[in-house]
């Protein structure tokens, strides 16, 4: 059986079958826990046979190893205690993925691809580790055991995406639907809720049918707000009695300054000047346009939703609002200069999408230092626009300090420089907390502080924290055990809900979630595979990608123990659960790791 092999990475080749390396005496002993693996996937038909990131077999699992025994490893200092009583009886704990980057199933259901198959089959060169999402951990086919599992950790609701080609294979309503792949989030949908689970539905996160971008440029063109509109009208209409939290966008200007304006995320615009590998793009317009496109789709589908679907015969079905991203941003020093860029980073990176969505227009500082390059919001556009949420998405992962650069380069313009910050997590050589990545420094404090700043600049709105979470970076040495005692994925999680709730319950922040990112390992776009940011581990040299409990998925299982008013049955004694791991027969597997159905 031919092997795909990516010379650059030895680590990327597919793992050869199992069957093939064991020796004779453990098939018999195999054959009762592993199940055949077809290599004829029709995941493999896509242009570019997936190279999938495969680590050196991982060395095998103790028979005593079990990541759930007793209480799970505490990192030292972790105070003060936490439990799930300590937060408000309405307030709801999930954890979050989204379609690309765990479904897999590139080309089955009629799914028509995305811009993001384009980009990482024709540009492998620029994901980490050369690798695509044609596989991912192949939740298309496991995504009732990957409810189970977030069951089993006692969340409260799951918060995922629905890949808009998969449901419209050619970006356009009236150019036909795939009936399966509806059907599929009918299943996802309904096994969320027969769990006693609340589905928080994405509508958009960044996978634009690939369709759209090919006959108009995608987000680009204003033709795309028709079309968004059409998308988000069929998930209404299809799911809108079950969905009770819809979400238009997930981050936008992630969406907009990687893909447009950095290029590294698909579809890979940028000036060839920002970044050599850009073949088209203009990073001092584009970034701007495709925002204000993204802000009017997501106002005509709330606006549609509020007409046509929020309410039933008196009753109301559900609400919707929008997930942005930011970092919190500290002034570099004390000076008035700093403290004003630390403003202007914020209106750049958080007011950008919020300013419009609350008050229908863009924030000052970016009319002022902009111009005519920064679309206008017209008249009927800004009514649309403003208050056009019933609630607010916040991922937080980071924050950085802000310093101010008055100097501009006016013959290289570019959203980067446009707000005159720098933006940076060292002061005096010191970073501002714990680098957890190349871009994530750890500070829980910054929650709390932008929590606050959302308070007092939008009016108090209801506030549930979509994102947060923390990486490690895959390492092949290390091994299956080592890689689920995550300690410091703990520590981060502990110290930013403390600071949730102190948000909450002291400085009266109407926040009423918190979604752990993510449920597992998975494609981490341009980091590909190489960036891990899941509760549970995820084997990528596993033909069946084994899903194992780490340690911060058994601290929570605890934290959430307690039941709560959303809780459909207590599961104190419900198993974190996973496919068997690769090597071993699953009866010899401890007790948290065996099969718990």
């Amino acid at each position: 059986m031919a092997m795909v092999i990516n010379p650059k990475n030895p680590r990327l080749n597919h793992a050869v079958p199992l069957l093939l390396v064991v020796v004779l005496p453990q098939l018999l002993l195999l054959a009762s826990s592993l199940l055949a693996y077809d290599l004829n996937h029709d995941d493999h038909q896509l242009a570019g046979k997936l190279m999938m990131a495969s680590a050196p077999a991982p060395s095998a699992v103790p028979d005593d190893y079990d990541p759930c025994a007793g209480d799970p490893p505490i990192p030292s200092g972790l105070t003060p205690k936490l439990t799930r009583k300590m937060f408000p009886s309405h307030f709801v704990f999930g954890t979050a993925t989204s379609s690309y980057q765990i479904e897999g199933a590139a080309n089955k259901s009629c799914r028509g691809p995305s811009i993001w198959d384009r980009f990482t089959h024709k540009f492998p060169d620029r994901i980490a580790d050369g690798t695509t999402g044609d596989q991912a951990i192949n939740s298309f086919e496991f995504f009732e055991d990957d409810i189970n599992r977030m069951k089993a950790m006692n969340m409260e609701a799951y918060r995922f995406s629905i890949s808009w080609s998969r449901v419209i294979p050619h970006g356009k309503r009236r150019r036909g639907l795939s009936t399966e792949g509806l059907e599929f989030y009918d299943k996802v949908i309904d096994r969320t809720i027969a769990a006693g689970m609340k589905p928080y539905v994405t509508i958009f996160h960044w996978d634009t049918p690939q369709a759209l971008a090919d006959e108009y440029g995608g987000f680009l063109s204003r033709n795309i707000v028709d079309d968004f509109r059409d998308y988000a009208d069929l998930l209404f209409e299809r799911y809108g009695d079950k969905v009770e939290k819809w979400i238009t966008l997930n981050e936008p200007w992630t969406y907009v300054v990687k893909g447009f304006e950095e290029g590294v995320f698909a579809p890979g615009r940028c000036s060839d000047w920002v970044n050599r590998a850009c073949q088209a793009g203009d990073s001092a317009v584009e970034p701007y346009r495709v925002a204000h496109h993204l802000l009017l789709a997501h106002a005509e589908a709330v606006k549609l939703y509020r007409e046509k679907y929020q309410f039933k015969a008196g009753r109301k079905l559900g609400e919707i609002g929008i997930t942005l991203v930011t970092f919190w941003f500290k002034p570099y020093s004390d000076s008035q200069a700093d403290n004003d860029a630390a403003e202007r980073a914020m209106d750049f990176m958080f007011g950008w999408f919020m300013n419009p969505v609350t008050y229908g227009h863009y924030p000052r500082t970016m009319k002022d230092l902009l111009g005519q390059r920064l679309p206008e919001i017209l008249v009927h556009e800004a009514d649309m626009l403003r208050n056009s949420y019933d609630f607010l998405g916040l991922n937080y992962y980071t924050t950085y300090y802000a310093k101010d650069n008055p100097n501009l380069n006016l013959l290289k313009l570019r959203y980067a420089t446009d707000s005159r910050v720098i933006q940076t997590p060292i002061k005096d050589g010191k970073p501002i907390g714990e680098k957890a990545s190349s871009w994530l420094y750890i500070y829980p404090e910054g929650i709390r502080k932008l929590l606050n700043y959302t308070k007092r600049t939008y009016g108090s709105p209801v506030i549930y924290i979509t994102e947060n979470g923390v990486s490690e970076e895959d390492d092949p040495t290390t091994s299956i055990v080592e890689a689920t005692n995550d300690k410091r994925r703990i520590k981060y999680y502990h110290k930013h809900l403390h600071n949730v709730l102190e948000a909450n319950k002291t400085d009266k922040v109407d926040v009423r979630g918190y979604f752990a990112w993510s449920y597992a390992d998975n494609f981490e776009w341009a980091d590909g595979y190489t960036s891990r940011f899941g509760l549970y581990y995820i084997d990528f040299q596993d033909p069946k990608f084994s899903r194992i409990p780490k340690s911060s998925a058994c601290w929570f299982k605890r934290f959430l123990q307690t039941p709560s008013p959303h809780a459909s049955q207590d599961n104190d004694d419900q198993e974190l659960i996973l496919l068997p791991v690769s090597g071993i027969v699953n009866r010899a597997l401890p007790r948290a790791l065996r099969f718990s159905y």
